[in-house]
């Protein structure tokens, strides 16, 4: 799917740009959640920025990542509730219709909505934007050089903000067919018969929800004991169950060996061979740091094993007054972590006290129920040798739970460590996304079980199952 670039008013603000160099206070390349966040923060600072971005304001997770998937995940959420409407003591008549060309429309319209309020608040903070290829030329003494087009802009820092891509495994057949990446998936006329997601990661099972939910038979090829590799794996397989009985297969511990047109060919870890028909493979492996056709090796920066740019806790590289935020790091590859890297790396260069904390980064999978987890997971305490407990609930001793999420248990587990310290916070069911805030703030304060108890949670609320599981230890 090809985004369409929207231009930019020519103001003093966007594009009233001349020939010779100008300077300013920071260079950004990348207008994705990292870069724009970066430059209205230095904007509201009062710093000269410039933000070249070479396809469209908001990066992937506004184009083809977060916002357009969560707003097909919507239309599918409001399948499953009509179709389970009668659980509700609500009558439906017929079965509810996908039209997916108003949904396209929906969803492209939101994005435009969303970049329009990003193209605002940068303006406000007067924030030069252009619309380009973004070219480091270099540095001399302290000042960076960076092109785009026939111009060429000076400044006294870069932030490189330059994201991800989507890695293409090099499967046998692959080059033949007309695969989707998540980006063609978010931009589908028609819906195929058969779908094939190689990768039962969150992008691959978000997916698998949204095409399940308009009727597609969907197959999960995932290479690990679990889907959701990093998620608690007691709740990724109570996410596996509940859309296993949904008609998703699931093919665990199992390596494409080829594909082609019609189908998908496998090895299971016992060595047998497995053939699935699938007139659609998705394929959605993961991403990879964006770090080449931009100029970064005339900067001579240091890498990270999965060749991100490496960075301190201030989001500083290896070269003074160069910073990376986002994906291109390769570190925690989520928009939000995204967004407080750059506030870390702008207050290190407005002398603002400021570090970057991953100690309590929330993560969320938007299928339908929800999953939501920070800090550790079981399997990380275990490996690094840290003493726990596991507190843990259904959901349903919430009545709001029992209300909204008829024949559902879900779970809320906390973890805590030999002091009764939260460490870890884990959650199935709905709304999920909406109450893990509370238990991210928890972890980075440090609190206790003891403390947690002493909250006044709001009566009745889902999220008062946190208060609830608290008083099980």
């Amino acid at each position: 799917m090809k985004i369409p670039i929207t231009a930019f008013p020519v103001s003093t603000c966007f594009l009233n740009l001349t020939q010779h160099c100008i300077m300013f206070d920071i260079l950004i390349l990348g207008g994705g959640p990292a870069g724009y966040t970066a430059a209205e923060r230095a904007g509201a600072q009062g710093l000269s920025v410039l933000l070249i971005e070479s396809r469209a304001l908001g990066g992937v997770c506004l184009n083809e990542g977060c916002i357009p998937t969560k707003t097909l995940l919507y239309s599918a959420k409001i399948i499953d509730a009509v179709r389970n409407a009668s659980k509700y003591a609500v009558a439906t008549a017929g079965c509810p219709v996908i039209d997916l060309e108003k949904l396209m429309s929906r969803k492209n319209k939101i994005i435009r909505k969303s970049a329009a309020g990003i193209k605002m608040r940068l303006k406000e903070k007067n924030v030069t934007v252009i619309e380009g290829k973004g070219h480091i030329l270099g540095k001399n003494d302290t000042v960076f050089t960076v092109a785009c087009g026939d111009q060429t802009f000076s400044g006294k820092n870069v932030l490189i903000c330059t994201g991800s891509s989507s890695m293409i495994l090099s499967i046998d057949g692959i080059g033949d067919i007309d695969f989707w990446t998540s980006r063609e998936a978010l931009a589908v006329k028609e819906l195929p018969h058969r779908l094939a997601v190689i990768g039962g990661g969150v992008i691959g099972m978000e997916f698998a929800a949204f095409f399940s939910a308009l009727g597609v038979k969907v197959s999960v090829f995932e290479m690990m004991d679990e889907i959701l590799t990093g998620t608690d794996k007691e709740i990724a397989g109570m996410l596996r169950a509940e859309y296993a009985k949904r008609g998703v297969d699931f093919y665990l511990e199992t390596e494409i060996t080829s594909v082609n047109e019609i189908e998908v060919t496998a090895v299971d870890k016992e060595g047998k061979q497995i053939s699935v028909s699938a007139d659609k493979i998705l394929l959605c492996v993961g991403r990879k740091p964006q770090t080449e056709g931009f100029g970064l090796e005339c900067l001579d920066l240091e890498k990270t094993h999965n060749n991100g740019i490496r960075v301190d806790e201030y989001m500083q590289t290896s070269q003074p007054g160069v910073y990376a935020c986002g994906d291109v790091t390769g570190y925690s590859l989520l928009a939000h972590s995204a967004s407080r890297e750059a506030e870390v790396a702008v207050n290190r260069i407005c002398g603002i006290k400021d570090n970057m904390s991953y100690k309590a980064v929330p993560s969320v999978v938007y299928t339908n129920p929800e999953i939501a987890g920070v800090g550790y997971t079981e399997e990380q305490l275990l490996h690094e040798k840290i003493p726990y407990a596991v507190l843990k609930l259904p959901m349903t001793f919430s009545g709001r739970f029992i209300a909204e999420n008829e024949g559902l248990n879900g779970l809320c587990k906390i973890l805590v460590d030999s002091n009764n310290i939260v460490k870890g916070v884990h959650l199935f069911g709905n709304p999920a996304s909406e109450f893990i805030t509370a238990a991210t703030m928890a972890i980075e304060a440090n609190m206790t079980v003891e403390q947690w108890q002493k909250i006044i949670f709001p009566h009745p609320t889902v999220h008062e199952i946190l208060k609830e599981v608290c008083f099980t230890r």
